[in-house]
Protein backbone atom coordinates (compact mmCIF):
# COMPACT_ATOMS: atom_id res chain seq x y z
CA UNK A 1 0.00 0.00 0.00
CA UNK A 2 0.73 3.46 -0.88
CA UNK A 3 -1.12 5.20 1.50
CA UNK A 4 -1.41 5.14 5.46
CA UNK A 5 -5.53 3.41 5.22
CA UNK A 6 -5.43 -0.34 4.28
CA UNK A 7 -7.31 -0.80 0.92
CA UNK A 8 -10.56 -3.14 1.79
CA UNK A 9 -11.36 -5.36 -0.96
CA UNK A 10 -14.11 -7.38 -1.47
CA UNK A 11 -12.83 -10.74 -3.13
CA UNK A 12 -14.50 -12.00 -5.99
CA UNK A 13 -14.48 -15.88 -7.82
CA UNK A 14 -16.00 -18.12 -9.67
CA UNK A 15 -16.20 -22.48 -9.44
CA UNK A 16 -14.22 -23.79 -6.95
CA UNK A 17 -12.03 -20.38 -6.32
CA UNK A 18 -9.87 -20.59 -3.15
CA UNK A 19 -10.63 -17.50 -2.30
CA UNK A 20 -8.60 -18.26 1.39
CA UNK A 21 -5.22 -17.83 -0.88
CA UNK A 22 -6.73 -14.88 -2.62
CA UNK A 23 -7.10 -13.08 0.88
CA UNK A 24 -3.60 -13.87 1.97
CA UNK A 25 -2.36 -12.09 -1.27
CA UNK A 26 -4.19 -9.49 -0.71
CA UNK A 27 -3.09 -9.27 2.62
CA UNK A 28 0.63 -9.34 1.82
CA UNK A 29 0.16 -6.60 -1.06
CA UNK A 30 -1.11 -4.29 2.33
CA UNK A 31 -4.65 -4.88 1.69
CA UNK A 32 -7.38 -6.32 3.93
CA UNK A 33 -10.32 -8.44 3.24
CA UNK A 34 -13.76 -7.06 3.42
CA UNK A 35 -15.84 -9.71 2.06
CA UNK A 36 -16.03 -12.71 -0.36
CA UNK A 37 -18.53 -14.22 -3.14
CA UNK A 38 -17.72 -17.10 -5.72
CA UNK A 39 -20.25 -16.60 -8.82
CA UNK A 40 -21.05 -20.54 -9.57
CA UNK A 41 -20.33 -20.92 -12.60
CA UNK A 42 -17.68 -22.73 -14.72
CA UNK A 43 -16.25 -20.40 -16.93
CA UNK A 44 -15.88 -16.84 -16.80
CA UNK A 45 -17.99 -14.27 -18.53
CA UNK A 46 -16.29 -12.77 -21.52
CA UNK A 47 -17.17 -9.49 -20.99
CA UNK A 48 -18.03 -9.22 -16.86
CA UNK A 49 -16.36 -12.25 -15.82
CA UNK A 50 -19.18 -12.71 -12.68
CA UNK A 51 -22.00 -12.51 -15.38
CA UNK A 52 -24.00 -9.42 -15.47
CA UNK A 53 -26.94 -10.32 -12.99
CA UNK A 54 -24.24 -10.82 -10.27
CA UNK A 55 -22.74 -7.44 -10.77
CA UNK A 56 -25.79 -5.23 -8.56
CA UNK A 57 -25.00 -7.94 -5.96
CA UNK A 58 -21.25 -7.38 -6.09
CA UNK A 59 -21.78 -3.87 -5.91
CA UNK A 60 -24.38 -4.19 -2.78
CA UNK A 61 -22.49 -6.15 -0.94
CA UNK A 62 -19.59 -4.10 -1.50
CA UNK A 63 -20.92 -0.92 -0.12
CA UNK A 64 -22.36 -2.77 2.76
CA UNK A 65 -18.90 -3.71 3.77
CA UNK A 66 -17.57 -0.49 2.87
CA UNK A 67 -15.17 -1.70 0.48
CA UNK A 68 -13.28 0.41 -2.03
CA UNK A 69 -11.56 -2.35 -4.35
CA UNK A 70 -12.95 -5.62 -5.91
CA UNK A 71 -10.32 -8.58 -6.62
CA UNK A 72 -10.96 -11.37 -8.65
CA UNK A 73 -9.34 -14.67 -8.65
CA UNK A 74 -8.24 -14.91 -12.07
CA UNK A 75 -6.39 -12.67 -14.74
CA UNK A 76 -9.50 -10.56 -16.14
CA UNK A 77 -9.11 -9.25 -19.73
CA UNK A 78 -9.03 -6.19 -20.39
CA UNK A 79 -12.89 -6.00 -21.56
CA UNK A 80 -13.99 -7.68 -18.24
CA UNK A 81 -11.40 -4.99 -16.28
CA UNK A 82 -13.13 -2.44 -18.26
CA UNK A 83 -17.06 -3.43 -18.26
CA UNK A 84 -16.40 -4.63 -14.39
CA UNK A 85 -14.80 -1.02 -13.34
CA UNK A 86 -17.74 0.80 -14.96
CA UNK A 87 -20.64 -1.15 -13.55
CA UNK A 88 -19.49 -0.99 -9.90
CA UNK A 89 -17.64 2.70 -10.28
CA UNK A 90 -14.97 1.10 -8.37
CA UNK A 91 -11.41 -0.06 -8.55
CA UNK A 92 -11.03 -3.58 -10.01
CA UNK A 93 -7.94 -5.47 -9.46
CA UNK A 94 -7.35 -8.94 -10.61
CA UNK A 95 -5.67 -11.69 -9.43
CA UNK A 96 -2.08 -11.12 -10.92
CA UNK A 97 -2.19 -7.64 -10.38
CA UNK A 98 -2.02 -8.33 -6.78
CA UNK A 99 0.82 -10.88 -7.10
CA UNK A 100 3.06 -8.37 -9.65
CA UNK A 101 2.07 -5.81 -6.68
CA UNK A 102 3.76 -8.10 -4.04
CA UNK A 103 6.52 -8.86 -6.08
CA UNK A 104 7.23 -5.67 -6.54
CA UNK A 105 7.50 -4.81 -2.89
CA UNK A 106 9.57 -7.70 -2.22
CA UNK A 107 12.33 -7.40 -5.11
CA UNK A 108 15.47 -6.47 -3.69
CA UNK A 109 18.51 -7.46 -5.98
CA UNK A 110 18.68 -5.41 -9.49
CA UNK A 111 17.46 -8.54 -11.35
CA UNK A 112 14.59 -9.11 -9.06
CA UNK A 113 13.85 -5.70 -9.97
CA UNK A 114 14.48 -5.94 -13.52
CA UNK A 115 12.41 -9.37 -13.78
CA UNK A 116 9.54 -7.60 -11.62
CA UNK A 117 8.96 -4.36 -13.86
CA UNK A 118 9.48 -6.59 -16.95
CA UNK A 119 6.29 -8.57 -16.15
CA UNK A 120 4.56 -5.64 -14.90
CA UNK A 121 5.05 -3.57 -18.36
CA UNK A 122 4.26 -6.84 -20.12
CA UNK A 123 0.87 -6.76 -18.09
CA UNK A 124 0.07 -3.17 -18.40
CA UNK A 125 0.66 -3.60 -22.23
CA UNK A 126 -1.55 -5.83 -22.57
CA UNK A 127 -4.04 -4.08 -20.70
CA UNK A 128 -3.84 -0.54 -22.79
CA UNK A 129 -6.58 -1.21 -25.03
CA UNK A 130 -10.10 -0.20 -23.70
CA UNK A 131 -9.10 -0.05 -20.15
CA UNK A 132 -9.11 3.49 -19.49
CA UNK A 133 -11.26 3.28 -16.76
CA UNK A 134 -8.41 1.00 -15.21
CA UNK A 135 -5.84 3.69 -15.87
CA UNK A 136 -7.85 6.73 -14.80
CA UNK A 137 -8.16 5.30 -11.20
CA UNK A 138 -3.92 4.60 -10.73
CA UNK A 139 -3.15 6.24 -7.30
CA UNK A 140 -2.97 5.12 -3.90
CA UNK A 141 -3.33 1.58 -3.22
CA UNK A 142 -2.55 -2.14 -4.43
CA UNK A 143 -1.21 -2.01 -8.01
CA UNK A 144 0.64 0.83 -7.77
CA UNK A 145 3.80 0.01 -7.11
CA UNK A 146 6.67 -0.12 -10.00
CA UNK A 147 5.88 1.47 -13.19
CA UNK A 148 2.17 1.71 -12.10
CA UNK A 149 3.22 5.04 -10.39
CA UNK A 150 3.57 6.49 -13.91
CA UNK A 151 1.02 7.33 -16.49
CA UNK A 152 0.55 4.47 -18.47
CA UNK A 153 -1.43 5.86 -20.80
CA UNK A 154 2.14 6.76 -22.48
CA UNK A 155 2.21 5.66 -26.20
CA UNK A 156 2.67 1.71 -26.77
CA UNK A 157 6.02 2.16 -28.42
CA UNK A 158 7.50 3.61 -25.55
CA UNK A 159 6.44 0.66 -23.34
CA UNK A 160 7.71 -1.41 -26.12
CA UNK A 161 11.14 0.50 -26.00
CA UNK A 162 11.13 -0.25 -22.47
CA UNK A 163 10.58 -3.86 -22.01
CA UNK A 164 13.12 -4.53 -25.00
CA UNK A 165 15.72 -2.43 -22.87
CA UNK A 166 14.50 -4.63 -19.79
CA UNK A 167 14.74 -7.84 -21.50
CA UNK A 168 18.54 -6.52 -23.22
CA UNK A 169 19.34 -6.36 -18.73
CA UNK A 170 18.26 -9.57 -18.06
CA UNK A 171 19.93 -11.30 -21.05
CA UNK A 172 23.14 -10.47 -19.48
CA UNK A 173 22.22 -11.09 -15.94
CA UNK A 174 21.03 -14.69 -17.68
CA UNK A 175 24.47 -15.17 -19.46
CA UNK A 176 26.83 -14.35 -16.38
CA UNK A 177 24.72 -17.11 -14.03
CA UNK A 178 25.14 -19.59 -17.43
CA UNK A 179 29.21 -18.80 -16.40
CA UNK A 180 29.43 -19.20 -13.43
CA UNK A 181 27.51 -22.28 -13.57
CA UNK A 182 30.15 -23.48 -16.21
CA UNK A 183 32.47 -22.88 -13.67
CA UNK A 184 30.51 -24.89 -10.66
CA UNK A 185 30.44 -28.24 -13.52
CA UNK A 186 33.76 -27.80 -14.25
CA UNK A 187 35.20 -27.96 -10.52
CA UNK A 188 32.51 -30.90 -10.04
CA UNK A 189 30.68 -28.97 -7.42
CA UNK A 190 26.97 -30.84 -6.44
CA UNK A 191 24.14 -28.43 -6.93
CA UNK A 192 20.72 -28.73 -4.96
CA UNK A 193 17.93 -26.75 -5.28
CA UNK A 194 14.91 -25.79 -2.77
CA UNK A 195 11.41 -25.36 -4.39
CA UNK A 196 8.10 -25.29 -3.36
CA UNK A 197 4.85 -23.47 -2.89
CA UNK A 198 5.38 -20.50 -1.60
CA UNK A 199 5.21 -19.87 2.15
CA UNK A 200 5.67 -23.88 2.44
CA UNK A 201 9.28 -22.72 4.48
CA UNK A 202 11.82 -23.33 1.81
CA UNK A 203 14.06 -20.09 3.54
CA UNK A 204 13.40 -21.38 6.71
CA UNK A 205 15.09 -24.83 5.07
CA UNK A 206 17.88 -23.06 3.97
CA UNK A 207 18.56 -20.90 7.31
CA UNK A 208 18.62 -24.48 9.38
CA UNK A 209 21.05 -26.23 7.22
CA UNK A 210 23.62 -23.99 6.75
CA UNK A 211 23.38 -21.49 9.11
CA UNK A 212 22.26 -18.65 7.27
CA UNK A 213 19.98 -15.49 8.27
CA UNK A 214 17.85 -15.16 4.66
CA UNK A 215 14.70 -13.31 5.56
CA UNK A 216 11.97 -15.65 7.05
CA UNK A 217 8.34 -15.19 7.77
CA UNK A 218 4.94 -16.21 7.83
CA UNK A 219 4.05 -14.71 4.59
CA UNK A 220 3.61 -15.29 1.10
CA UNK A 221 6.70 -14.28 -1.19
CA UNK A 222 8.69 -13.60 1.57
CA UNK A 223 11.59 -13.97 -0.40
CA UNK A 224 11.82 -13.57 -4.37
CA UNK A 225 15.95 -13.44 -4.93
CA UNK A 226 17.46 -16.52 -5.04
CA UNK A 227 20.40 -17.64 -2.22
CA UNK A 228 22.78 -19.62 -2.71
CA UNK A 229 24.82 -21.57 0.75
CA UNK A 230 27.00 -23.87 0.86
CA UNK A 231 25.88 -26.99 2.87
CA UNK A 232 28.28 -29.18 4.46
CA UNK A 233 27.36 -32.95 4.26
CA UNK A 234 27.99 -35.26 7.55
CA UNK A 235 30.17 -37.65 5.25
CA UNK A 236 32.34 -34.87 3.87
CA UNK A 237 30.92 -33.73 0.90
CA UNK A 238 30.23 -30.61 -0.10
CA UNK A 239 26.96 -29.20 -2.07
CA UNK A 240 25.81 -26.20 -3.64
CA UNK A 241 21.68 -25.16 -1.63
CA UNK A 242 19.87 -22.37 -3.49
CA UNK A 243 16.67 -21.04 -2.10
CA UNK A 244 14.27 -20.35 -5.48
CA UNK A 245 11.37 -18.18 -5.55
CA UNK A 246 8.05 -19.66 -4.23
CA UNK A 247 5.46 -20.79 -6.56
CA UNK A 248 1.65 -20.10 -6.36
CA UNK A 249 -1.48 -21.68 -8.59
CA UNK A 250 -2.05 -19.32 -11.55
CA UNK A 251 1.19 -17.86 -11.12
CA UNK A 252 0.85 -15.23 -13.89
CA UNK A 253 2.51 -16.41 -16.97
CA UNK A 254 4.40 -13.02 -17.87
CA UNK A 255 5.99 -13.86 -14.18
CA UNK A 256 6.95 -17.27 -14.90
CA UNK A 257 8.79 -16.22 -18.24
CA UNK A 258 10.39 -12.90 -16.16
CA UNK A 259 11.94 -15.83 -13.50
CA UNK A 260 12.89 -18.23 -15.86
CA UNK A 261 16.16 -17.62 -15.18
CA UNK A 262 16.27 -18.04 -11.44
CA UNK A 263 13.71 -20.94 -11.85
CA UNK A 264 16.59 -22.56 -13.73
CA UNK A 265 18.26 -22.83 -10.68
CA UNK A 266 16.24 -25.58 -10.26
CA UNK A 267 16.07 -27.26 -13.61
CA UNK A 268 20.02 -27.19 -13.67
CA UNK A 269 20.69 -28.66 -10.39
CA UNK A 270 21.57 -32.37 -10.00
CA UNK A 271 19.02 -32.80 -6.69
CA UNK A 272 15.34 -31.08 -5.66
CA UNK A 273 14.17 -30.51 -1.93
CA UNK A 274 10.62 -30.26 -2.75
CA UNK A 275 9.44 -28.32 0.82
CA UNK A 276 5.53 -28.86 1.16
CA UNK A 277 3.21 -27.22 3.51
CA UNK A 278 2.04 -30.56 5.49
CA UNK A 279 -0.55 -28.40 7.38
CA UNK A 280 -2.15 -27.14 4.67
CA UNK A 281 -5.40 -27.86 3.62
CA UNK A 282 -4.82 -27.76 -0.26
CA UNK A 283 -1.42 -29.57 0.28
CA UNK A 284 -1.91 -32.36 -2.75
CA UNK A 285 -2.57 -29.01 -5.31
CA UNK A 286 0.12 -27.14 -4.12
CA UNK A 287 2.17 -29.86 -4.98
CA UNK A 288 0.63 -30.68 -8.41
CA UNK A 289 1.28 -26.84 -9.11
CA UNK A 290 4.69 -27.33 -7.72
CA UNK A 291 5.38 -30.21 -10.37
CA UNK A 292 3.74 -28.24 -13.04
CA UNK A 293 5.66 -25.76 -13.46
CA UNK A 294 8.87 -28.21 -12.88
CA UNK A 295 7.19 -29.77 -15.65
CA UNK A 296 6.99 -26.65 -18.04
CA UNK A 297 10.86 -26.00 -17.08
CA UNK A 298 11.77 -29.94 -18.15
CA UNK A 299 12.72 -30.59 -14.66
CA UNK A 300 10.32 -32.97 -14.05
CA UNK A 301 13.14 -35.90 -14.41
CA UNK A 302 15.20 -34.54 -11.49
CA UNK A 303 15.81 -36.59 -8.15
CA UNK A 304 13.41 -35.18 -5.34
CA UNK A 305 13.45 -35.61 -2.03
CA UNK A 306 10.01 -34.40 -0.37
CA UNK A 307 10.23 -32.75 3.01
CA UNK A 308 6.59 -32.85 4.57
CA UNK A 309 7.32 -29.73 6.59
CA UNK A 310 5.80 -27.56 9.47
CA UNK A 311 5.04 -31.00 11.38
CA UNK A 312 5.03 -29.21 14.45
CA UNK A 313 1.70 -27.94 13.60
CA UNK A 314 -1.45 -29.33 14.64
CA UNK A 315 -2.82 -31.20 11.87
CA UNK A 316 0.09 -32.18 10.00
CA UNK A 317 0.04 -34.73 7.76
CA UNK A 318 3.03 -37.10 8.03
CA UNK A 319 2.64 -39.10 4.69
CA UNK A 320 1.42 -39.11 1.23
CA UNK A 321 1.74 -40.98 -1.69
CA UNK A 322 4.67 -39.57 -4.17
CA UNK A 323 5.74 -41.13 -6.63
CA UNK A 324 8.08 -38.46 -8.30
CA UNK A 325 10.28 -38.63 -4.87
CA UNK A 326 13.09 -40.73 -3.60
CA UNK A 327 11.73 -40.41 -0.37
CA UNK A 328 9.01 -38.49 1.99
CA UNK A 329 10.16 -37.18 5.23
CA UNK A 330 8.61 -35.68 8.35
CA UNK A 331 9.91 -32.55 9.03
CA UNK A 332 10.07 -29.63 10.41
CA UNK A 333 12.17 -26.44 9.29
CA UNK A 334 11.22 -24.39 12.69
CA UNK A 335 12.22 -26.54 15.08
CA UNK A 336 15.35 -29.22 13.14
CA UNK A 337 13.16 -32.35 14.04
CA UNK A 338 14.09 -34.69 10.54
CA UNK A 339 17.47 -32.44 9.90
CA UNK A 340 19.97 -35.92 10.27
CA UNK A 341 17.55 -37.70 8.37
CA UNK A 342 17.91 -35.37 5.16
CA UNK A 343 21.21 -35.17 5.27
CA UNK A 344 21.20 -38.97 5.10
CA UNK A 345 18.69 -38.74 2.43
CA UNK A 346 20.96 -36.24 0.56
CA UNK A 347 24.27 -38.17 1.15
CA UNK A 348 22.42 -41.56 -0.35
CA UNK A 349 21.26 -39.61 -3.10
CA UNK A 350 24.90 -38.08 -4.24
CA UNK A 351 25.81 -42.31 -4.09
CA UNK A 352 23.32 -43.19 -6.28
Amino acid sequence: MTNDTMQRCLLVGIGDALLDELSELVRAAGGTEGGRLVQNRRTPDPATYVGEGKLAEIRQMAEENECTAIVCDDELTPSQLNQMSKALDLEVLDRTLVILDIFAARAITREGKIQVELAQLKYRQAHLVGSTTYLSRQGGGIGTRGPGETRLETNRRQIGHRIATLSRELEKVKNHREVTRRQRTKRGITTCAIVGYTNAGKSTLLNLLTGSSVLSEDALFATLDPTTRRLYLPGGRTILLTDTVGLVRKLPHDLVDAFRATLEEAALSDILIHVVDAASPDMEQEMATVYQVLDDLSAGHKKVITLLNKADLPGARDFVVEHRALQVLPFSAKTGDGKQALLAALEKALEE
